[in-house]
């Protein structure tokens, strides 16, 4: 149990939050939430040690043992991939090396065998027999398969590097456990893995996540970072949002009655101040008045952007047709006679484990590659508006600020109607004058998007959209595509923007593609494509 007294944190004069007394008991999972800058993140070093608060106190039931999901990618690429997990145990790993060394002494005495008996008795107290069956249990349940295991982290991607993290921090069922943004690069077999271990995990869970699918599933509290204090509030992400919108009409709402009977008061005294038969009267109505005082209902530090997209033209019934598409990449056959017909009105969720096929795919039918074999053919009223995965290109080494690098895609280059995109993007004041080489990877996709709202298309593709948002954008995204009245061809490994956007889900497979016409939680249901889901992670 992680208990905290009058914690407060302060960088200069800036307060992140001030005197937050918490406790946080096994059991339970704790979804930390905030706007950007609140503090999410910060909270959890403080919880782990690594910072020290202003004022304030942290205490940890004595003996139990935190892990945190570490970070730093590189930090483990001179061992293997299974002693990584191992070292999520700092004691199991540092008894089985003490271990290792006393028996490859030469020279092994009376002492040593005491010293090893004693070390023995405590490799077994804390399930040492079982570690490296454990740690291979969670590496495959996150993907990361029997013949990677003995690589050096060095070997592995990026994304497989996050997985083994990922299974380190979970490793030795740890009293305490601190996740920042565990489902980032982890796809949806792999989420749905972790949902369920968080499921069943008996101890205490602390996880910032923009995943709202995620927090829904495995949270029941949540933290509100905000107005530089945390408040807590029992239940998933859907219930905190809907009894926060719910308590802030009310607040509106019994304000609107105040303002209402002030209003009434003030035109009483109006009238009959100056009357001496009603003066008494005006009198009183004047001290009440003056008793009425508005909630102080403060508008949220959250700020949502403004998204919405509207297509130039309305685009005919031929959309695209894709006839036996197939592409190979260093030596990986990444699309395999990849055939559909896209219809006016759908909004195509692409799935799959192999995240470069569907990345591909998108890249030929924007013209970025081309296919080893096959063709597309895209209708004669269709116009598209992209979003990569990978905008670097966009930004990197680019000296412009954000006026100026908008109005290059821009039909109207008034700066006016420039900066009114931008700030529907909240990049309003200084803001649009910051220099897009220097924005942050939330900042870059937002910019994109008002790329995309500036083009009027009238078929979206978006590859990752949600990758580096907080859920504040994500909502406005997801709420502005649900509201497109065109067409949109989508990836993400999102379930809840999937869920609520996708009326037609195409899976991407070794041999063509799975093509049904339903929504994301029905497809996922269906036993079959659930199977064959199942043996394509396993050979993926």
């Amino acid at each position: 149990m992680i208990t905290t007294s009058g914690l407060t944190l302060q960088f200069g004069k800036r307060v992140l939050f001030k005197d937050v007394n918490l406790k946080f008991t096994p059991g339970n999972c704790y979804g930390i939430i905030g706007a950007n800058g609140a503090g999410k993140s910060t909270l959890l070093r403080l919880l782990s040690g690594e910072l020290e608060p202003t004022k304030g106190s942290i205490e940890i039931t004595p003996g139990e043992r935190i892990a945190v999901l570490k970070q730093d990618h590189y930090a483990y690429d001179e061992y293997e991939v299974l002693r990584t997990v191992l070292m999520g145990h700092e004691r199991l790993i540092q008894i089985m090396d003490e271990k290792e060394a006393l028996y490859a002494k030469p020279d092994f005495s009376d002492e040593d065998g005491l010293k090893v008996s004693e070390l023995e008795t405590e490799f077994a107290e804390l399930n040492g027999w079982e570690a490296e069956s454990e740690a291979a249990r969670l590496l495959n349940g996150l993907g990361i398969t029997d013949e990677k295991h003995t690589l050096p982290m060095a070997e592995l991607t990026a994304q497989e590097k996050v997985r083994v993290l990922l299974a380190q921090a979970l490793f030795g069922s740890p009293d305490i456990l601190l996740l920042d943004e565990p489902t980032n690069h982890l796809d949806i077999e792999s989420i749905n893995w972790l949902e369920n271990f968080l499921g069943d995990f008996p101890n205490t869970v602390i996880v910032v996540s923009h995943d709202r699918h995620f927090l829904n599933q495995v949270c029941t509290y949540i933290c509100d970072v905000d107005f530089g204090s945390i408040q807590l509030y029992a239940g998933n992400y859907d219930f905190w949002y809907q009894s926060s919108q719910l308590a802030l009409q009310m607040a509106k709402d019994a304000n609107k009655k105040k303002e209402e009977k002030i209003k009434e008061l003030q035109a009483f005294i109006a009238c009959f101040a100056a009357n001496a038969a009603k003066s008494k009267q005006a009198t009183s109505r004047k001290k009440l008045l003056e008793k009425i005082t508005l909630d102080d209902i403060k508008p949220s530090s959250r700020r949502y952007p403004y998204i919405a997209f509207t297509p130039d033209r309305e685009a005919g019934d031929q959309l695209l047709q894709v006839d036996n598409i197939s592409k190979t990449t260093d030596g990986e056959i990444v699309l395999n006679n990849v055939s559909f017909t896209l219809k006016k009105g759908d909004k195509v969720a692409f799935v799959g484990p192999n995240g470069l096929g569907k990345t591909m795919l998108f890249k030929i039918l924007m013209g970025e590659e081309e296919a080893d074999k096959g063709s597309f053919k895209w209708g004669v009223t269709t116009t598209q508006a992209y979003l990569p995965t990978d905008n670097s290109s966009y930004f990197d080494g680019v000296d412009l600020n954000l006026v100026d690098w908008l109005r290059q895609f821009s039909k109207d280059p008034d700066e006016t109607f420039v900066r009114g995109f931008l700030g529907r993007m909240l990049f309003s004041g200084e803001e649009s004058q910051k220099k897009a080489s220097v924005l942050s990877g939330g900042e870059r996709v937002r910019c994109m998007l008002s790329r995309m709202m500036l083009s009027g298309a009238n078929v979206l593709l978006l590859d990752e959209p949600t990758n580096h948002l907080d859920l504040e954008s994500i909502t406005a995204l997801n709420n502005g595509l649900i509201s497109f009245p065109g067409t949109i061809l989508f990836v993400s490994h999102d379930h809840e923007f999937v869920q609520t956007i996708a009326n037609r889900i195409i899976d991407i497979t070794p041999d063509g593609v799975v093509d049904r016409v339903t929504t994301y939680d029905d497809f996922l249901s269906n036993e079959t494509v659930k199977q064959q889901l199942a043996e394509k992670y396993k050979k993926a």
